[in-house]
């Protein structure tokens, strides 16, 4: 076996042979570059790459998050890192993100046929038909998918490559064999080929994995129109409005073939159920009168459908529709009941039922109905969104949150459902969803000032004081006038002494709301511990003019007199303070530290020793100072008991 310690011995004995280097060094390579470790330790990122390249085939949803955790643990800025990022934005919609991630994949590792391959699954789904193509055969190259089979030939049947197109539906096929759109698929080229028993074939193939394809009953009654073979037609359509009721284009064929037939009051049935007004009566009428009574006449073309056809869901749906859009509520709550009632599948008749109950304040009833709609169509985003709006009005946070969440999923760029999202988290402390929600609301909307300036107050509860001031900074740049801001702000600052900062703000505070007393104080103050006490004086006075009796002002402006040495000044403005406010304990101390300046107690000289009145008088002085000093930084000096 071979043994890497013993790689010195082995140069120093053939060096001594005197075997030309060249061939020493050959054997050396071949042994280190067979793909083996020999012990010297593998590569991490590889070896996350390999695991990236099989999660497609993992099924258990615990194991495929466990595999990704590893992933990201073994190589983070990897390029399986970014396909499992890739895969995680496409779970939740945010498809230019994937496509991001899956380009900064193939950056770092461009044989990655897996990447390739979903990358073109991706432009396919955006139209981007050219980079789609290039992506999708080079994920074909290392890897038979059958979904980068089905993408690239749905492209090449849009380019008209039909035998190309056959060949990849046929790979396809192999494994998707449930999958009626690829059969249909195939039908689609044959039809074009003028092939159509092979097309027969496929679109009996479809049905057999899908009983209920619209498309692939319209194309069998198609080709039996084409052969003049009407009655197999008209069964298979027939089979075909069983299975999809609401199919507009089976009702088409219906009605062409009932008008073949002679049949005209099945013809205008099946005209109106395929969305096209076609009134049996031949009456000539004004554009005006038309307009007046299309609307009647479809809907007297219901009734009577209804009245011979009492089960009929769709004639019922269609009614209530019309009647919505006329204004006649009550009538449409009534037909979306009665289609509810034999159990409707179509989620936009019980979303309309909702919206018809809110506007009627019958929210529970709109709730039951907002839930049909949702079971009816998971993806009915307007449903989600409804219902959540209701859940969050009467305070159901949680239940709220499921369904902005849902909604999210099919709509992300929306920052106000984001939001309101961000608010409930903050609201229930969630602080790092929360801060997510403001993210994602920045990331569509960065000018949103109220989402700077809470998850601004959520970066500072948090003690991450870089990106709280960051945040109060752009809400304040984008609202002036953003009070709470610029008083967080504020807070901030005034925590890490940067003063520079608190007069900028103060100074805009001031400039925008010239008559509120409060700035103008605050502003003096910072004037005041700056030193800046011309300023601060000014300010104070102003604080003082738009509220004569404000205590505050008048007491930090009699403080700053007799820091300054104005001993009258400061007895009359703190006399004016004491008044506006006798409970203010400071106040009261630094008007009996000015009467002590003024009305100075005599001092006996003890008889004794010299030292001893001089120590006195010494005692004396230090006491005196103390209290100036205590005065003039606002400190509260010892009350003597009396």
């Amino acid at each position: 076996m071979y043994n890497p310690a013993a790689l010195p011995t082995i140069i120093k004995e053939t060096a001594d042979l005197k075997i030309p280097q060249s061939y020493i060094l050959l054997p050396m390579a071949v042994l280190l570059l067979t793909g083996f470790s020999w012990g010297f330790g593998s590569d991490p990122c590889k070896e996350a790459l390999e695991i990236a390249g099989t999660l497609n085939t993992t099924r258990d949803e615990v194991q495929m998050r466990q595999a990704e955790a590893k992933i990201m643990l073994q190589c983070p800025d990897g390029a399986a890192a970014h396909f499992v990022n890739a895969l995680q934005q496409e779970r939740v919609s945010n498809f230019d993100g994937a496509i991001e991630e899956y380009r900064r994949a193939l950056q770092q590792a461009p044989s990655f046929a897996r990447a390739s391959g979903n990358l073109g699954l991706l432009y396919a789904g955006k139209g981007l038909n050219d980079e789609a193509s290039v992506a999708l055969a080079r994920g074909l190259s290392s890897v038979s998918n059958p979904l980068y089979h089905k993408a690239l030939a749905q492209i090449l049947v849009e380019q008209k490559v039909f035998p190309l197109a056959a060949y990849h539906y046929n790979e396809a096929g192999r494994e998707l064999s449930n999958d009626a759109s690829v059969f249909i698929g195939l039908a689609e080229i044959y039809s074009a080929l003028n092939q159509p028993e092979k097309a027969l074939d496929e679109y009996r193939r479809a049905l057999a994995a899908d009983p209920g394809s619209a498309k692939a009953n319209i194309g069998i009654a198609t080709i039996n129109i084409q052969r003049g073979e009407f009655d197999k037609a008209l069964e298979q359509l027939k089979r075909g409005e069983v299975s999809t009721p609401r199919d507009r284009d089976i009702h088409l064929l219906l009605a062409g073939l009932y008008e073949k037939k002679g049949d005209v009051k099945l013809s205008d049935y099946h005209s109106l159920l395929g969305g096209k007004t076609k009134l049996t009566q031949a009456v000539q009428k004004t554009p005006t009168q038309t307009a007046a009574s299309g609307a009647e006449g479809e809907m007297e073309v219901l009734r009577a459908a209804i009245k011979e056809h009492p089960e009929d869901i769709i004639s019922y749906e269609k009614l209530g529709h019309l009647y919505r859009a006329a204004g006649k509520d009550t009538e449409a709550i009534e037909a979306y009941r009665e289609a509810a009632h034999r159990n409707s599948t179509n989620s936009d008749v019980y979303l309309s039922l909702g919206i018809l109950h809110e506007k009627k304040s019958q929210i529970d009833e709109a709730v039951v109905a907002y839930k049909r709609a949702i079971k009816a169509a998971p993806t009915s985003a307007e449903a989600h969104l409804r219902l959540g709006d209701i859940r969050f009005t009467r305070g159901l946070f949680q239940e709220a949150v499921e369904q902005y969440s849902e909604f999210l999923k099919l709509r992300p760029a929306s920052p106000d459902i984001h939001l309101k999202l961000g608010r409930i988290f903050a609201k229930s402390k969630e602080a790092g969803l929360a801060i997510s929600s403001y993210t994602s609301v920045l990331t569509y909307s960065p000018n949103d000032g109220d989402a700077n300036r809470e998850i601004a107050t959520l970066y500072a509860q948090k003690g991450d004081t870089e990106k709280a001031i960051a945040h109060y900074k752009k809400a304040l740049s984008i609202h002036k006038d953003d009070n709470e801001a610029r008083t967080s702000l504020i807070s901030i600052f005034v925590k890490s002494k940067q003063y520079d900062e608190i007069t900028v703000l103060l100074k805009e505070a001031v400039e925008l709301s010239p008559d509120d007393q409060v700035n103008h104080y605050k502003l003096g103050l910072i004037y005041d511990f700056k030193k800046d006490y011309e300023n601060a004086i000014a300010t104070y006075k102003k604080a003082i003019e738009l509220k004569p009796d404000n205590a505050r002002a008048l007491n930090a402006l009699g403080r700053l007199y007799m820091k300054t040495g104005r001993l009258s000044e400061a007895k009359e403005t703190l006399e004016a303070a004491k008044k506006a406010d006798p409970t203010m304990e400071e106040t009261a101390v630094l008007l009996n530290n000015i009467r002590d300046e003024f009305n100075p107690e005599p001092r006996k000289i003890t008889k004794g020793k010299k030292g001893k009145a001089k120590k006195s008088k010494k005692s004396s002085k230090k006491s005196k100072g103390t209290g100036a000093a205590k005065a003039a930084t606002g400190s509260k000096p010892a009350v003597k008991k009396q």
